[in-house]
């Protein structure tokens, strides 16, 4: 009987736990996306993942502060797995608040270059975007241009148009500045492109392209991406902005062109970590990133991908290659920096 009474009681354990492995599985059959990006290429990409893995995404969409603003007001008690954002800067200000953890996987690290992913693999870069000098092509000529620096050249005093001090993207070429050439000689160039503005700085890369076109200025510093969308607008005034201006690749000299990026990272709690990384895996492969080229206009991160028509037909390039962790980690000196400039 007591043999009986046993083995009766190991059975009992056993098919608990296998109920337990069963309830386990299924709280892991979806993944919690917090995203700031709001393509619909994006739910084309997700709806495919979900169709492949039988994963639920479950998507989260605000703007990158609101959201790095929910997982803190969560703490532990997130349901957030994923964090999707543009600029490495906000990546760092996320993992500097202990908001992601770092994570092992192969496929990552053997596909995403060092410096655009985390030291710690706390987050990795999807896609690439250039910042870059975009030039009026009936009154610019591209040998009047090299460099972020020669900006300040007099020759552009009143036909510069750059977006607002406040803008991420800003802060990260200032911070990429900073880096590379030093805090003061930061500093005199902010105070360069200032006293060159054709305008005060307003509205967003695609506003600085039609501001070329409306006269305000003969040349502007946009992300490649911006372009992209306007020479595919739907709006008639949107494409005759983007049809006249043509890009140049600044610093080709030297150290190159400055790069930014959006990507992800696994969130601190995140309940289906496994899923997790199985999703930044499928993000970054191949085919997923030949369609972020030709249908979101953005570089890929994996060397293997496609790049749309409309990039190639701009050319190849030399890119930057100072680790992004930097642009997060002088945020606040790139900051300081435009203040001291008077940069609006």
């Amino acid at each position: 009987m007591n043999r009986l009474f046993i083995l009766g009681l190991v059975v009992l354990i056993m098919a608990s736990c296998g109920e337990q492995k069963t309830s386990e599985t299924n709280e892991t059959s979806e993944l919690n996306l917090y995203t700031h990006r709001h393509y619909d290429t994006d739910k084309e990409i997700f709806k495919a993942f979900e169709e492949k893995t039988g994963i639920t995404v479950n998507v989260i969409k605000a703007s990158a502060d609101e959201l790095i603003q929910k997982m803190e007001e969560e703490g532990n008690q997130s349901p957030a797995d994923v964090l999707i954002t543009v600029d490495a800067g906000r990546l760092v200000r996320a993992n500097q608040k202990g908001l992601l953890q770092p994570v092992e996987s192969q496929i990552l690290e053997n596909t995403v270059p060092a410096n655009l992913r985390a030291e710690d693999n706390t987050w990795f870069a999807l896609t690439k975007r250039a910042r870059v000098i975009v030039y009026d092509k009936d009154k610019v000529k591209p040998a009047d241009l090299s460099t972020y620096e020669a900006l300040t050249d007099k020759k552009w005093n009143g036909k510069l148009l750059i977006r607002s001090s406040s803008n991420i993207y800003n802060q990260s070429l200032m911070a990429s500045i900073i880096a590379n050439n030093g805090e003061e000689a930061a500093k005199k160039w902010a105070e360069g492109i200032v006293a060159n503005l054709g305008r005060d700085p307003q509205g967003n890369d695609r506003d600085q392209v039609k501001g070329i076109v409306a006269g305000d200025g003969q040349i502007a510093v946009v992300n490649t991406y911006y372009l992209g969308k306007l020479l595919n607008s739907e709006d008639a005034a949107e494409v005759k902005a983007g049809n006249a201006v043509k890009v140049f690749f600044p610093n080709q000299e030297n150290r190159g062109t400055h790069i930014n990026v959006s990507g992800a990272g696994v969130a601190k709690y995140a309940p289906n970590k496994e899923n997790a990384i199985k999703f930044l895996e499928y993000l970054v492969s191949k085919d997923v990133q030949g369609k972020f080229s030709s249908a979101n206009y953005e570089y890929p991160v994996n060397a293997a991908a496609s790049i749309s028509e409309l990039l190639q037909s701009w050319g190849e390039f030399k890119e930057d290659k100072l680790p992004l962790s930097k642009l997060g980690e002088l945020n606040k000196d790139a900051v300081k920096t435009f203040d001291a400039a008077s940069w609006k």
